[in-house]
């Protein structure tokens, strides 16, 4: 009993046929062909170093933000001036 003999196998094969069909079957390992080519296709693709851009990379260098003023400094700035 911890061993299949052929004829299970086979048994089980006729199964499988009758149940999915010929086509069926064929239709599926395509799919999943298809599928692995284009698995080894994206990973071929990372692969690849990143091409070099041809514009420079443009920066922006600012100085830090001043805090908005609150109300009694605006009030006092007038009154000073």
């Amino acid at each position: 009993m911890g061993s299949f003999s052929i004829w299970h196998w086979i048994v089980v094969l006729v199964v499988v046929l009758l149940l999915f069909g010929r086509n069926k079957i064929s239709d599926l390992m395509g799919d999943v062909a298809q599928g692995i080519k284009a698995f080894k296709k994206g990973m071929a693709e990372d692969e690849k170093p990143a091409e070099a851009k041809s514009e420079p990379v443009k920066t922006i260098d600012a100085a830090p933000a001043t805090p908005p003023k609150t109300e009694t400094e605006q009030r006092t700035e007038g009154v000073r001036s």
